[in-house]
């Protein structure tokens, strides 16, 4: 079902008209990408099943069903609820569910299927009370480990297998199946050092799932996705599913590993030089903290951008050498340069830099809407759906 839209279209402008900072949306670079994703899962003969946390907006999922995807994926119960009131109508939450929500999931269902995910005995015990009560059945995924140590059971633990049993068998609920999320992928250093995570992810989930269909048990499906492993994995033979989000807009932590190109960016942050004393060896910016996050970003990787990289040249794709975005305070951002002289003369109070950031979900988080440009016009304003329930 395509939702409603949350657009507020205007008479298109230069970015050099907006407020700073802002968040820039190039829109080419956005479906580019938005197909490149669904082209390349529906190649492979799995569904994609987007996360909306990197995006958090009504027009960018539109788009993503529209390109074929399979429902979408959320972080929170507060993005399940908007997008739901939005029209869609297949999301699944991602995140072992905290039992305080699972009433809230079952009266959500009036509106969409809310596919939770659980971990523990505890949580799965709260579930079937609830469905009970409210005679809602609840679809359930069992969240499992494949290396990332975050969360989720341990394929060869008897509690991985007690869970299975029981969700299997189980008269309350629905068993979606088992899902997992290659994090650890972004611990590589280069594309060809996120093969071995990607592979990793696919076989552990593979082989939990026939050895549990050996014992009877029934794994209805299989649920992957981290935005670098989905970008070099060449075979999933056996999984059904995949949830990437990143890829939407990339950033410079995915370039830095090699999920990406800096071309493949779509996001980046205006922001205005709000003093730059002479002869100093440094300016100030107003992204701070609160516009760009302190993700420090792929600090694994020889990182000599520190908190953000700035464009010389945007629509060359070509990155200032000597500047770094060295520090964030919650309002400042300090750009140094090295050498000093380098911006004698340059970055006056007043002029623009466009910042590419290291984390493009935490930054989109910071911000209320994007402004969709293409080249340097202004075109659109999105909303973007951040708060708390």
């Amino acid at each position: 079902m395509r939702a409603t839209s949350s657009s507020r279209k205007k008479t298109p402008m230069h970015i050099n008209e907006l407020p700073t900072p802002a968040l820039l949306l190039d829109v080419d670079i956005l479906e580019r990408n938005l197909e490149h994703m669904q082209d390349h899962a529906n190649t492979l003969n799995v569904a994609l099943r987007p996360h909306i946390k990197t995006h958090k907006c009504i027009e960018i999922g539109n788009r993503q069903l529209a390109l074929g995807a399979r429902g979408i994926t959320v972080s929170t119960f507060y993005e399940a609820e908007q997008f739901a009131e939005a029209g869609f109508t297949d999301i699944t939450w991602a995140f072992p569910i905290p039992p305080v929500y699972v009433t809230k999931v079952a009266e959500l269902y009036k509106k969409a299927t809310i596919r939770v995910v659980i971990d523990s005995m505890e949580t799965k015990g709260h579930l079937d009370k609830v469905a009970r009560v409210t005679g809602e059945r609840l679809h359930v995924w069992l969240k499992v480990d494949c290396g990332y140590h975050r969360a989720g059971v341990d394929p060869r633990s008897p509690l991985a297998e007690e869970l299975v049993k029981s969700l299997s068998e189980s008269k309350a609920l629905f068993f979606d199946g088992i899902l997992t999320h290659s994090g650890h992928s972004y611990h590589a250093r280069s594309r060809a050092e996120i093969v071995p995570y990607a592979e990793q992810e696919r076989d552990v989930m593979v082989e939990f799932a026939n050895r549990m269909r050996s014992k009877g048990y029934q794994i209805p499906m299989i649920s992957i996705g981290s935005t670098p492993a989905m970008s070099v994995i060449e075979q999933l033979e056996g999984i059904n599913e995949v949830r990437v989000g990143n890829y939407a807009f990339y950033d410079y932590t995915q370039a830095a590993i090699g999920s990406c190109n800096i071309s493949d960016c779509a996001l980046t942050v205006l922001a205005s030089v709000i003093s730059h004393q002479t002869s100093a060896s440094h300016f100030i910016t107003d992204a701070g903290a609160l516009a760009l996050s302190k993700d420090a970003g792929p600090t694994h990787v020889r990182n000599d951008m520190d908190m953000g990289i700035i464009f010389e040249d945007y629509e060359r794709k070509r990155m200032e050498s000597h500047l770094h975005v060295r520090t964030l305070s919650q309002e400042h951002g300090k750009v140094v340069a090295e050498p000093p002289y380098s911006i004698d003369g340059k970055f006056n109070v007043g002029d623009r830099v466009r910042i590419l950031e290291h984390h493009s979900c935490l930054t989109a988080a910071q911000f209320d809407k994007y402004y969709v440009v293409k080249e340097d016009e202004v075109v659109d304003e999105w909303k973007i759906l951040r708060g708390r329930t």
